[in-house]
C-alpha cells in the first residue's frame, strides 16, 4: 500500500487512495471477518451449543433424505426409542420418516428436544 498517495481533504474523515490499495483492504477485512465467524463457530461448539456433523450426514440431508430419520439413525436410536421418548407409535415416527404423514408443532418441539437439535433442523 502507497502512503504517498493517501490525502486527508480539509482535514475531514476522508481518505483518497489508489482502487488496489482499497480492495487491498476490503479483502483483509473480509479475511478478518471470515476469521471471527470461524472463532465463534469453535467457541459455540466449545460450549455445546452447536455440533459438527459427518459429510454422509450432510449429503444424505441434502440429497432430501427424512431429517427425522438422519437425526435418530445419527444419534443411535431406533423409531421404538424415538417413539417412546416423544409419546407416539413407532408406525408414526415410520409414516413421518417416510412423508405420509406431517405432525404438528408440538411433535416437532418433541422430536427436536429428544434428538437435541433445533425445530429447523427437522423441517
Amino acid at each position: 500500500m502507497s502512503v504517498n498517495n493517501v490525502q486527508l481533504e480539509n482535514k475531514s474523515d476522508s481518505v483518497i487512495l489508489p482502487r488496489k490499495d482499497y480492495e487491498v483492504l476490503i479483502e483483509k477485512a473480509e479475511a478478518y471477518d471470515d476469521l471471527m465467524a470461524v472463532s465463534s463457530v469453535k467457541q459455540a461448539i466449545a460450549r455445546g451449543e452447536e455440533e459438527l456433523i459427518p459429510q454422509e450426514m450432510v449429503d444424505r440431508l441434502l440429497k432430501g433424505d427424512s431429517p427425522i430419520q438422519v437425526w435418530r439413525q445419527y444419534r443411535g436410536l431406533s423409531q421404538q426409542m424415538l417413539a417412546e421418548s416423544v409419546g407416539v407409535s413407532q408406525a408414526y415416527i415410520a409414516q413421518l420418516e417416510a412423508g405420509q404423514r406431517q405432525g404438528k408443532p408440538a411433535l416437532f418441539k418433541k422430536l427436536a428436544e429428544a434428538l437435541s437439535v433445533s425445530v429447523d433442523d427437522l423441517i
